[in-house]
């Protein structure tokens, strides 16, 4: 028997009687002359019966081409997946299959170092080796045996490493270095270390380390922009929504504590220190205004309607922004103009209010109203310029003309109302451009049950430039001088202009002898049409002209008499009294 191709009778006694009788066919064929050259089927049949022995023939016999081995039913296997070997009709059912057992084709796999088994003597039913049958194990195919002499096969290389568990020896027809999965081979049976799924070889250790750090680093890089994002939004919606047991309200951001200087606020800022209101009383009423500081000396600017009430025993205070109050005492008034100056003493580091040019001024013109109207001090309000030279009269209360006052206004809508008297009404830099004074109400001007009529946005103030001439005399002199043209107007006249009445209050001549209006040629019964080529409607306007003017200052006048117009030039002239 030939040593390593048996296969012991007890794994498969039915698979083993088929062999054998295999085998008695090959030994029938040896002796024919097929000779150690027969197919590997018939060999590996031969071996696999009991007793079966490859036939031969003697060693001097001529060498013969090896017989075509018997085509399969089907295409081998290419994978040669035990236990199934060589496919074919004849091939029986895969026995048990255990680890360590003989791999596919029948041939066991050699243990590096193990010792050859040795083969059983040979028994009664065992077939005696012919001469010159060589025992060794069968050739490959591939190998060609030299002609006529039989070759035994070449023992093969002694591997550069161990047999790796799980993997088969080199297949039939296959390369050395081929190697097979096996099933059972172990977890090893894919190669001679651990895989990955790529194919890659396993990272070591440290390297397995890093990416494990990195790989943390990431998460927890992610995780806080995911958390960030999350807690922002769900912070964003408590506030909307005002989750929780208190309310909070939201609340712009500061805003910087500069102004413009042009702004109201910035305005309001420069003027407040310098403006004061003013509290009266008298026997017989009381009353409050406003006023502003006009030098260091404490001499103080107001409406004469305010100071009135006081007379000649009444009693002046003056409150400051900061809250300080004195003691106040006129200095001169005049009802014409509806000015009047108080001082006060004792009182340091006064702010005075720089006064501007009040013909400067323009329609649209911003301006900022401060008083203290119904006795609110320090009230700012805030408007336009509305108009220009607007003819105001007020007073009259007592009736004989005396407290009457005439002002070519300055018109405004920014609210004045009673208390705002006296105060100063202030340009875009803060500078003085009028005094408030008058406001057009909706009815008579008085409530029920004492009350007053507020603004309706119909205030007017006293132009600065002739208010600042007015100041100045009753601070020099003690009264202000008023520019006349030495006529008596009759001031019932319902026509369009102003005509010269026929006589005087006193019962003299209406036109005053040597006077202005007599050195240019004006008579009783002329009608006065225009000042300097403004018209006039009333007398009153007439006044309101001639007062916006000083002493000295030259008028051209267009005069109707007779149904006739003509134009006369006059110097005016002053006086000391309404």
């Amino acid at each position: 028997m030939n040593e390593g191709n048996g296969v012991p009778p007890q794994r498969d006694p039915e698979r083993a009687a088929g062999a054998g009788a295999a085998g008695t066919g090959a030994a029938g064929a040896g002796a024919a002359g097929t000779g150690a050259a027969g197919t590997g089927g018939a060999a590996g049949a031969g071996a696999a019966g009991t007793g079966g022995a490859a036939g031969a023939e003697v060693g001097d016999t001529a060498w013969t081409a090896p017989v075509e081995r018997p085509k399969p039913l089907h295409d081998p296997d290419p994978y040669s997946t035990p236990p199934y070997g060589e496919p074919g009709p004849w091939a029986p059912a895969p026995p048990v299959q255990h680890p360590a057992a003989t791999p596919a084709q029948g041939t066991p796999v050699p243990v590096l170092g193990a010792t050859a088994p040795v083969s059983p003597a040979p028994g009664p039913d065992t077939a005696p080796p012919m001469l010159g049958t060589h025992t060794s194990t069968p050739a490959p195919e591939s190998l060609t045996p030299t002609l006529g002499t039989p070759t035994p096969a070449p023992e093969p290389p002694a591997p550069l490493r161990a047999p790796v568990p799980g993997l088969s020896g080199p297949a039939e027809g296959g390369g050395a270095g081929e190697r097979r999965y096996d099933p059972w081979g172990g977890a090893h049976a894919f190669g001679y270390g651990p895989l990955q799924q790529t194919g890659a070889a396993v990272p070591t250790q440290e390297r397995r380390g890093g990416r494990a750090k990195r790989l943390a680093l990431v998460w927890t890089v992610l995780v806080a922009v995911v958390s960030a994002g999350i807690g922002g939004a769900v912070g964003a919606y408590v506030e909307r929504t005002g989750l929780g047991d208190d309310v909070r309200l939201p609340q712009a951001g500061g805003v910087p504590a500069g102004r413009a200087p042009d702004s109201v606020a910035g305005i309001a800022a420069r003027a407040l220190p310098s403006v004061v209101t003013l509290h009266v009383s008298g026997a017989e009423e009381a009353g409050t205004g406003t006023g502003f500081v006009l030098d260091g000396q404490g001499h103080i600017l107001t409406n004469n309607h305010v100071v009135e009430p006081a007379g000649s025993g009444g009693r002046i205070t003056v409150t400051f922004s900061s809250g300080e109050t004195v003691k106040a005492e006129v200095v001169g008034r005049d009802s014409g103009y509806d000015l009047a100056v108080v001082q006060v003493h004792g009182v340091h580091g006064l702010t005075p209010l720089p006064l501007g040019n009040s013909d400067d001024v323009e329609v649209g013109d911003p301006v900022v109203a401060i008083g203290a109207p119904f006795d609110l001090a320090n009230t700012v309000t805030s408007g336009i310029i509305s108009a220009k030279e607007r003819p105001i009269t007020a007073g009259g209360e007592k009736g004989d003309g005396s407290d009457v006052s005439y002002v070519d206004a300055l018109q405004t809508d920014a609210p004045i109302n009673p208390g705002n008297s006296g105060g100063p009404l202030l340009d875009s830099r803060a500078e003085v451009i009028g005094i408030n004074s008058a406001i057009r109400s909706a009815g008579s001007g008085s409530e029920p049950k004492g009350g007053q009529s507020g603004s309706i946005g119909l205030g007017f103030a006293i132009p600065v430039n002739q208010a600042k001439r007015v100041a100045e005399e009753l601070i020099n002199d003690g009264h202000a001088t008023h520019p006349v043209i030495g006529v008596t107007l009759d001031m019932g006249y319902t026509g369009d202009g102003a005509r010269i009445d026929s006589r005087s209050a006193g019962g003299g001549p209406a036109v005053t002898e040597g006077g202005p209006g007599a050195r240019a040629g004006l008579e009783a019964g002329d009608v006065i049409t225009e000042v300097d080529s403004e018209r006039v409607h009333s007398g009153e306007e007439l006044i309101v002209k001639i007062r916006a003017h000083r002493p000295g200052d030259r008028l051209r006048l267009s005069v109707e008499r007779d149904g006739a117009e003509r134009r006369v030039s006059l110097v005016l002239g002053a006086s000391a009294h309404n």
